[in-house]
């Protein structure tokens, strides 16, 4: 059986960057408040003009250049996100055309902050069925429309931006690049995380959410280690979904990642929810900070109190 691999990444964010002191000026907040509580010192922040689709599109076209692709070669997209705002056409569907794609399968994961390990998983089993040689795999997310912005247990913590993965075929299924995905959810703690409401707005149970996180999820994270045949301790990087310094730096320490770098992108990025992740890789890629071909630990969790992992090797 064919395996997959991811080849290369992009990512894009807005120009516009609100800081901690811009939004001392909008709700009752401080620096320090925010930066103890939460690690976040910026955010980047989409205009009217920057919908989440044309993020998608530039993060996507910047992966298909590194992976030497042209678009009319992609037969298969996907793009994880939670904040489209129309249901048709689909957010993939809008970057198939804003690529000049050919005649791609296009689709549309919601699973909010793992939407793009979902995604991931959905474009190697796709792959391995045979369904598809060529995937872009996208993320994106434009948080800001869905922001309280009275609200500053919440407000401080979103950000806008978009992450993609070009993965192709693995000949080699016995050492593939692409790991086997561990996923489930808790239904019972579905409502901990929210976009409700019309307009639609981002509402939580961060005490909840933090509980779960730092207890439950790093079994769960060695799990994913353990389907992939790869010790912690092997792991060369571990890029969690980008929600809070302090969920992602204890959760990090306890799965036992001891040689790993460890993303920390949601200090200048905040939670941009299904685009962290990518986003996060892509930076780590880009500035040399994990060598190719080491075993990549990838793990979202958040809305729906759904998660996502797989060990990837880097590209």
């Amino acid at each position: 059986m064919t395996g997959s691999r991811v080849v290369a990444l992009g990512h894009y964010q807005p120009a516009k960057v609100l800081t901690n002191d811009d939004l001392a000026a909008l709700v009752d907040t401080s620096d320090e408040w925010i930066t103890s509580r939460v690690g976040i010192k910026t955010r980047h922040v989409g205009g009217p003009d920057e919908p989440v689709d044309e993020m998608a599109a530039h993060a996507g076209a910047k992966a298909l250049a590194a992976a030497g692709l042209q678009p009319a070669e992609v037969d298969l997209v996907l793009v994880a996100t939670s904040t489209a705002i129309d249901r048709s056409p689909s957010m993939s569907a809008r970057v198939a055309a804003r690529l000049g794609m050919g005649s791609p399968a296009v689709m549309d994961i919601n699973v909010v902050c793992s939407g793009f390990t979902h995604a991931l998983a959905t474009a190697d089993h796709a792959i391995r069925a045979g369904a598809a040689e060529r995937v872009l795999v996208i993320g994106a997310d434009k948080m800001a429309d869905i922001a309280d912005w009275t609200d500053r247990s919440t407000c401080v913590l979103l950000g806008d931006g978009a992450g993609a993965a070009v993965v192709v075929a693995e000949p080699d299924a016995g050492r593939p690049g692409i790991g086997a995905v561990l996923w489930g959810s808790v239904p019972e703690m579905g409502n901990a995380v929210r976009i409700e409401g019309t307009p639609p707005r981002f509402a939580q149970e961060g005490q909840s959410v933090y509980r779960w996180a730092t207890t439950q999820l790093p079994p769960i994270a060695r799990k994913v280690c353990e389907k992939a045949g790869v010790a912690p301790e092997e792991l060369g990087a571990v890029v969690l979904h980008q929600a809070n310094l302090r969920i992602i730096e204890p959760v990090a320490r306890k799965i036992g990642a001891v040689n790993a770098v460890i993303a920390r992108d949601v200090v200048d990025s905040g939670n941009t929810s299904a685009a962290s992740i990518p986003m996060a890789l892509s930076k780590l890629v880009e500035r040399g900070e994990v060598e190719s071909g080491a075993p990549v630990l990838l793990f979202g969790f958040g809305g729906n109190l759904s998660y996502a992992g797989q060990v990837i090797r880097c590209p």
